[in-house]
């Protein structure tokens, strides 16, 4: 059996590793390097495979560094099955078809040839096959089990089985329990190697009850201050937390009402998918709606959804709340709300998510005086805060509880989905406390077990 990392391996994005067993090719994710020009610049590079031998491709969750480069891979020649959850699947359809004209773009500014177009979206998803959690997936030569990793609604890790080995890919592992979906699955018994997500190895993240006092808190200065609290949040996952943390905070009359704008098409368009998969919510919030709760909607929200509702935010005076994608400042409409605020010492901006090394956001969160947008040099005088308990991945220490169990079954832990600095860490806090043998891996580095 043979593992070849292609990506996400001494970096965050562009998870892709091919897994070889029993003569056959399965990859696990597929996806786009984000960030900086030069990660940008990879994804129009030849795969280092050839897409026509992949008999199948087993998707963890669907953003875009997971799934991103999966019409291409069928452009150029897989007819294999993907396999995901039936909730991935579903945001895996509209995040794909959403980013195409983004890299269009992309493309052009290389003067590459396009990675993927409307159609071959269409005939990937026509591969594409949901499985439940839990219901083994029988593939020539090898098992395949998805578990609940509390990432985002319908997130796995994937437990793979053959040869006489077991083997865990982790992709990524939620900061749990988390609102709306619950709490990740424990680690299986049993299991021989594990390819484990590092991405916030050397941190601690905020106690999980500090995440609602800290929205509350940013809410009341904006109002106070009379200025504009700019979100750039994920449409997927990190924007349906908000609205419920909001809604509650609504609900409880601990903030004041103002203004809410969700100003990303993107992000209404997902959040109708978690209405239709109520199913996968915690018990807690399976509850709420029972009672009656919308746990999607409070008084002050608007949605909107068409360039002249986004450039009509302008005209409602502050305090006013935007929320809006990318996650990382990196495109989308929360650009053009941060060229208009950024300057503004009454405004905050609230980071909630990663923010990848040659991101906008990265360099806003690293306390950059001044930034070039939309070929002007922007003056940064708002306040930038970092919520690191709204993260959606583990932390240090929950990396570690979740490994744990299987410490005396491990025969090595290959560290993924991480910058160096931190992985490094990370892997010897596994070696010194559960005596692992753990390595932090390389692009295109080739294990066989």
């Amino acid at each position: 059996m043979k593992i070849t990392f292609y990506g996400a391996a001494g970096q965050v994005t562009g998870s892709n590793f091919l897994l070889e067993t029993n003569g056959q090719k399965i990859l696990i994710d597929c996806g786009l390097y984000q960030g900086g020009s030069f990660v940008e610049r990879q994804n129009f590079q030849p795969f280092p495979y050839n897409p026509k031998e992949i008999n199948a491709a087993l998707v963890t969750h669907p953003h875009i560094d997971h799934v991103g480069r999966l019409p291409k891979l069928y452009k150029d020649g897989f007819r294999g099955k993907v396999y995901s959850t039936f909730p991935a699947r579903d945001f895996a359809q509209i995040l794909l078809l959403d980013s195409e004209h983004i890299l269009i773009q992309e493309a052009e500014k290389f003067k590459q040839p396009y990675l993927y177009g409307v159609r071959e979206v269409e005939e990937l998803m026509a591969h594409w096959e949901g499985v439940e959690y839990h219901a083994p997936v029988k593939l020539p030569g090898l098992t395949v089990t998805f578990y609940n990793a509390g990432h985002i609604l319908g997130s796995s890790f994937i437990l793979v089985e053959a040869e006489g080995k077991k083997i865990i890919f982790s992709g990524d592992l939620g900061n749990s329990p988390a609102p709306i979906i619950g709490k990740r699955e424990d680690f299986p018994a049993g299991v021989d190697y594990c390819l484990m997500e590092s991405t916030y190895g050397d941190r601690l993240h905020a106690p999980d009850e500090m995440r609602k006092e800290v929205l509350e808190d940013m809410i009341e200065d904006t109002v106070q201050k009379g200025g504009v609290l700019m979100i750039p949040a994920f449409a997927m996952e990190r924007t349906q937390e908000l609205l419920f943390e909001m809604n509650d905070l609504i609900e409880h009359g601990r903030i004041p009402r103002v203004p809410v704008f969700i100003d990303s098409p993107l992000a209404i368009k997902l959040t109708e998918v978690y209405k239709k998969y109520t199913q996968y919510f915690d018990e807690t919030t399976k509850q709420l709606i029972k009672n009656g709760e919308s746990i999607f909607n409070f008084p002050g929200l608007k949605m909107t959804l068409t360039t002249e509702q986004s450039k009509s935010i302008n005209d409602v005076p502050p305090p006013k709340v935007i929320i809006a994608g990318s996650g990382m400042s990196n495109a989308g409409r929360i650009l053009h709300h941060e060229r208009r605020y950024l300057s503004d010492p009454n405004s905050t901006l609230l980071i909630v998510g990663y923010q990848v090394r040659g991101s906008l956001g990265r360099q806003l969160l690293d306390g950059a005086k001044n930034v070039k947008m939309f070929g002007e040099e922007i003056p940064v005088h708002c306040r930038i805060k970092w919520a690191s308990s709204y993260s959606a991945h583990a932390d240090q220490s929950q990396l570690l509880e979740w490994l744990t169990p299987a410490r005396e079954s491990l025969k090595g832990v290959y560290l993924i989905h991480g910058e160096k600095d931190g992985a490094e860490v990370l892997a010897q806090k596994i070696r010194d406390e559960l005596a692992v043998r753990t390595e932090v891996s390389t692009q295109g580095q080739i294990v066989e077990i």
